[in-house]
This record gives C-alpha cells, structure tokens and sequence, in this order.
C-alpha cells in the first residue's frame, strides 16, 4: 500500500503530539480525520484524545477507518476516545453527534492488545455512566451561569428605564412627537424585555440532531457499536440502556451468551428499535418455547436482516407434550421476520422440522447456515424445493451426513442455485470418492461459486486429484478448502472414518502435506488456473 504525502505527514505530526493542544486551534478540519487515522495506526492515546475532544465533524466513523489487514485499534486508544468524547461535551469546540464504533473490537485471544467484544461492551457501559455524571456538572455550572447573567439583565433593564442625558435623541424624540414620524434609535421598556427574552430563549433551546428521537431531546451524542452480553456484563447493559445521560448507545449487532429468555427480552426491550441489524444467541437454553417468546419481540426491529442461534438446547421431539403448540407458535414467529436475509442454526438437533422454521419466512433467504442439524432425507428434499434455492449465496450443510438416498436433492438444489450461490460449505459430511464423484457434474454447472469447502471428507489422492480438475473449469471460483487424502494418515483408519475421526487421527510423518499441495498446485498450473487458491488449514480458511 502506497501511503499519500498527507498520510506521511500526518504520521509525522502526531508523534509530536505533546505540542498538539497548542496548534490544533490552526489546523483545518479537513485534516482532524487523516491525523486521527495516523493516531490510531501508531497507537497515540493523546493526540487522539486531543483530536476527539475538538472534533470539527458531527459523524466520527472509527472503525472502518483502517484499512485492508491492519489490525483493529489498541486498547489504549479505544479508551482515550471515549473518555474524549465525555470530556467534549464542556467544549463548545467539539461538534460530535454520531460516534460509530462498530468494527473496533479486536478476536478474542489475539495476540495484540485489542479490545474484544465484552471489553468494549463494559467501556461503553461505563462511558455512559460517567456522561451522565459529566451532565450533572455541566448543568450545575449551566445553572450558574443563567443565574448570574440574569442578574446581569435585571441591572441593564433597571439602566434602560433611568433617564439618560441624551441630547440628540431627546431632540429627535421631541420633534418625531411633533411632526407625528416614528423615532429612530430609541427602544422602549417593553422592547428591551422582549428582546433579552427571545435571547434566553435561543440559548436554552436544546440543540437538535440528525439521529435524535422526539422522545431523546436530551441525549448530545449517538454511539452506534456492535454489542456483546454474557451473564457478567448483562446488568451493565441494562443499566447503561436504562440511564437517561447525555450519551445513547445504538447497537448494530447484538450477540449475547449463556443468559436465560428473560434475560434476553429484557435487553431487547431497552434497545432502540431502529437500526439493530442481526441478533446471535449462543449457549442459551432457550428450548422450543422460549425461542418462539422471542419471535414476537424480534420482529418489532424493522431492520433485523441476520438471526444466528447455535447450541441453544433446541430439541424437537414429538413425544413431548405441547411440543406441536410451540411449533405452531415457532412457525408464526419466523413468519413476522420480514426483513430477514441471514439465518444460521447450529448444532440444534431440528430432523425433519426444516420446513416449518423456513417455509413461513416471507422473503428468500440469501445466506443459510446449518451445520451439526441432523438433517434428514425430508430436510434436504424441502430444501431443493424452496423458494430459497434460487435466492442462496451462501449454504452451510457441514457435519450433515450426506448418503445416496439425499443425493437426488443436493443435485436439485444445485441446479436450482447454479445462478447465484457463491459460497458452499460441504465439510465432514461423508463425501467419499463414488459419492462426490456423481456431485461433481451438478457442482461444475455453479458458475457463480467462489468458495469450495471441503475438508474432512473421506478421499483418496484420485478423487482429490478430480475435484481439483472440476474446480478449475469452474471461472469464478477463488478458494478450494480441500481434504487431506487418506494416505497421508496414519495406517489404521477405517474404510470410511468419520470426520471426527479425520479430524483426531495422526498424519503419516514419512508423508508431508506440502508434497501433496504442491502436486495439486501443479496440477492447476497444467489447467492454466494460477489464480485459485488450494488449502487444507481448516482453521485460517473463514478468516478473509
């Protein structure tokens, strides 16, 4: 990357940053964002505390400032900024009303010293706190200054009705009596009061928004993050929602973990309705009914496009009783979720239910995740058939087991989708050589599909060598997460192993992975395709 001559300069400056609160009065506001973007790269907490605190702009957008695999800002300067934006409100100089932080929060365990998502949840929780105590101080001072400026007006409008030796206006005032005109420079009594009134009036009227509310006149800056509660910061939250301060937190996404259904609805019922874009529930025990309690009040946020439940204890069988009810009621909810384009359902053992959680959504579904599902014969039948099959970019079927009897509608499907699925996901599903061979037509005919995966399948090095071929007379595609052959194991794996198995099972160290990749690379090269990437790394594959 190529920096400009501003970037280079900005970089400069702001490691002189000692200096900064004397000559930022001179600097123009067309440079605030690129010396905070040089601040954020070198980890300067002061100059972006400086920066912030006289932000000229009324919309800071923070993390998507950086720039293509450049890591997420560093908790020092995380928490500079948001003590700035506190410290702002007593400067008439700081025009900041809309604080976008959605994007700064670093992985958890990374190895450089980014805020995580429960990190930057509990700062912001905080935050909020101390504006709301920084508004107390400011409105006592506020107070103060009316009082003594109304002391002040009572002795100018007492001034104003003394008589005053004026000769000019007396005169003026006499003749304008005479000749019967209209005088010229004299204010009355009554025109003095009016106009310190209209005065007063301008200056405690509150100052208006773009992202305000009618019932949020109160709030001087909009914080828009990306949110994650677990049991240890869920009464932070509710707090931090519930405090009427100066500072309003708007959340793009929600994920919470390990909290109970009533938990999660008091949450949602603090959030603003507008602007909240996905919901992710993990490791909940919600079960069948609390997730069709949540349906209704999920479908008050007009724009939830993305709804992600994994491990969530979802058990569907119908010996238990009421369980057709809470199906019924399921099935009602998802059909409230107007705007929804993303779901993903982990690991919550649904065979056979797959038509009821999808066929009342009342728009196609663009990405669709169903990894650890149990899926049946049936599922996958409804699948091939649904209106969803020619709108999907992106499918998940992993840890599915795939056999000859659900053959017939992953073809279908495929065909169905061939126009737009970009994205396909077929890890550890029991693909062996025979199997996939008689796929591999349907998954040709993909002209679309940029990402292939699939590791952990039962192969040999010939079947390998074939999807490889396949992949090549494929013109979009980009990424081939492939297997690792079964004679690069150990020996002692049964005839067919189960991905756990693969997963588990020691390699052979008389045989390196990086032969059989540069075989495959080679074998690419003969098919002129120097532009797709092969991999086995499982673990570094998502991460793009």
């Amino acid at each position: 990357m190529v920096l400009s001559l501003v970037s280079l300069s900005a970089m400069k400056v702001v490691n002189e940053h000692c200096s900064s609160p004397w000559w930022l009065r001179w600097v123009p506001r067309e440079l605030y964002g690129p010396l905070l973007d040089a601040s954020l790269a070198a980890c300067r907490p002061l100059a972006i505390s400086d920066l912030v605190h006289r932000w000229p702009e009324r919309r800071l957008l923070v993390g998507g400032r950086r720039n293509r695999g450049q890591p997420p800002p560093c908790r020092a300067c995380v928490q500079a900024l948001l003590l700035a934006v506190v410290k702002g409100f007593s400067d008439q100089r700081c025009a900041l009303r809309v604080l976008d932080l959605c994007g700064v929060q670093g992985e958890e365990g990374s190895s450089v010293d980014t805020m995580g998502g429960w990190s930057l949840t509990v700062a912001l929780c905080t935050t909020i706190v101390q504006a709301r105590a920084a508004a107390h101080r400011s409105h006592g001072r506020d107070k103060e200054r009316k009082t003594f400026s109304a002391i002040h007006r009572d002795k100018d409008v007492k001034r104003q009705r003394a008589p005053r030796k004026r000769p000019k206006e007396a005169n003026e005032l006499v003749l304008s009596c005479i000749e019967g005109r209209p005088s010229r420079g004299v204010l009355e009594e009554g025109d003095v009061v009016r106009r310190c009134k209209e005065t007063d009036r301008l200056i405690d009227a509150p100052s208006s928004t773009e992202e305000e509310e009618e019932d949020d006149t109160c709030v001087s800056v909009w914080v828009r993050a990306d949110i994650f509660i677990n049991a240890r910061s869920w009464e932070r939250m509710c707090m931090a929602l519930s405090t009427p301060a100066p500072l309003k937190l708007h959340c793009r996404y929600l994920r919470v973990e390990e909290i109970s259904v009533s938990s999660i609805r008091t949450v949602l019922d603090l959030l603003p309705r507008r602007g909240l874009l996905g919901v992710d529930v993990r490791y909940s025990n919600l079960g069948v009914t609390g997730l069709a309690q949540l349906m209704p009040l999920l479908a008050t946020f007009p724009d939830l496009k993305a709804l992600r439940l994994q491990y969530c204890n979802l058990d569907l069988r119908r010996d238990e009783p009421g369980q057709e009810e809470a199906l019924g009621d399921l099935s009602r909810g998802m059909a409230q979720l107007r705007q929804l384009q993303r779901l993903s359902l982990t690991a919550l053992r649904l065979p056979g239910q797959l038509c009821v959680l999808l066929s009342s959504l009342p728009q196609p579904l663009e990405v669709l995740e169903l990894p650890y599902l149990s899926l049946s014969v049936a599922d996958l039948s409804y699948l091939s058939c649904s209106h969803h099959a020619s709108s999907l970019q992106h499918l998940d079927l992993s840890q599915n087991h795939l056999d000859a009897n659900t053959l017939p509608s992953m073809r279908r499907f495929l065909s169905q989708a061939s126009g737009t699925l970009r994205h396909l996901f077929l890890m550890g599903c029991g693909l062996h050589d025979d199997l996939l061979g008689l796929l591999l037509p349907s998954l040709g005919c993909c002209l679309s599909l940029q990402r292939l995966a699939l590791a952990l399948n039962p192969l040999s090095t010939a079947g390998l060598q074939e999807v490889v071929r396949t992949a090549a007379r494929m013109p979009s595609l980009r990424q081939l997460l492939y297997p690792i052959p079964l004679e690069d194991y150990e020996p002692g794996l049964p005839e067919l192993p189960s991905s756990a198995q693969l997963l588990d099972w020691p390699l052979d160290e008389s045989k390196q992975v990086s032969i059989t990749e540069s075989r495959l690379n080679q074998l690419l090269q003969d098919c002129g395709r120097s532009d797709l990437f092969l991999t086995s790394d499982i673990i570094n594959f998502d991460k793009d």
